[in-house]
């Protein structure tokens, strides 16, 4: 998955102002500055920008930090998804935690409590506000989940154009443990009962902000799909030999549908 490509990813914050060779992600209405020249994504420098903003991370012994750096050169903005087009990196990995990061700061300019603006905080990665409330990076915890029934597994698709096959999946509301929301989810959107929950593990999801929570389980009962054809237009069981796509190396989706083809969860 994405994240296993980080390396020595240190998110822990520094008030730090730039160096020369430090990196700089840039990103604008959803899309992220870079170059791919040569099938690698490549990310400018401050000596090439001139400009940065707030330290991001560390990672594979560069420092990354913010910017708003206007195209230049061979560095074109990017819609953000396109990171996952290519091969799994670690740059693909910091373009994604800085698109998180970049986003929870713009929405955060104002204080929700009073409507004054923010500051960022000099010590700690937060935004406060001078009537005392602080604002911490949002995390939405979701799940995905494998349902499975017969040796079989229940793949959807979600109700949008060009939708490729995918699990159950949902975020977490208010007063849910993660359990709960695999339960509700499962029943949301295809109509099972489901048991025997089994967690298989965890992936931060920088495209929706996200902490994904991966789970197997097996229907109780009934096992006729029952697509809710809101969120999804379809539902079906699928055997090993029938799952013809390989494992893209980038998301816990399709780390679980692999690991349930090789008999390996």
């Amino acid at each position: 998955m994405i994240h296993e490509y980080a390396g020595d990813f240190d998110n822990r914050y520094r008030n730090a102002v730039p160096d020369a060779a430090d990196r700089v992600i840039c990103v604008r209405n959803g899309e992220v500055l870079y170059s791919d020249a040569g099938g690698a994504i490549r990310y400018p420098t401050f000596r090439e920008v001139g400009e940065a903003g707030e330290y991001l991370f560390s990672l594979g012994g560069e420092r990354y930090f913010s910017g708003g750096a206007e195209a230049f050169g061979e560095y074109v903005y990017h819609p953000a998804r396109e990171l996952r087009a290519g091969a799994c990196t670690p740059a693909a990995f910091a373009g994604v935690t800085a698109l998180h990061l970049e986003n929870w700061y713009a929405d955060n300019r104002f204080c929700g409590r009073c409507g004054k603006e923010t500051r960022r905080s000099e010590t700690e990665r937060a935004l406060v506000c001078g009537c005392g409330n602080i604002v911490y990076p949002r995390i939405n915890p979701a799940v995905i989940v494998a349902v499975t029934s017969g040796g079989r597994i229940c793949l959807t698709k979600y109700n949008r154009p060009n939708a490729r096959w995918s699990l159950v999946a949902g975020y977490n509301e208010v007063g849910e443990t993660i359990e709960q929301t695999v339960l509700r989810e499962v029943k949301e959107e295809i109509g099972l009962r489901v048991k025997n929950l089994r967690y298989y593990t965890s992936q931060p999801w920088g495209l929706s902000g996200s902490l994904l929570f991966g789970f197997f389980c097996e229907t109780d009962g009934d096992d006729a799909l029952r697509a809710d054809g809101v969120e999804l237009k379809e539902a079906r069981w699928f055997r090993p030999g029938e799952i013809d796509f390989p494992d893209d190396g980038f998301s816990l989706t399709r780390r679980m549908i692999e690991a349930f083809r090789k008999a390996e969860a």
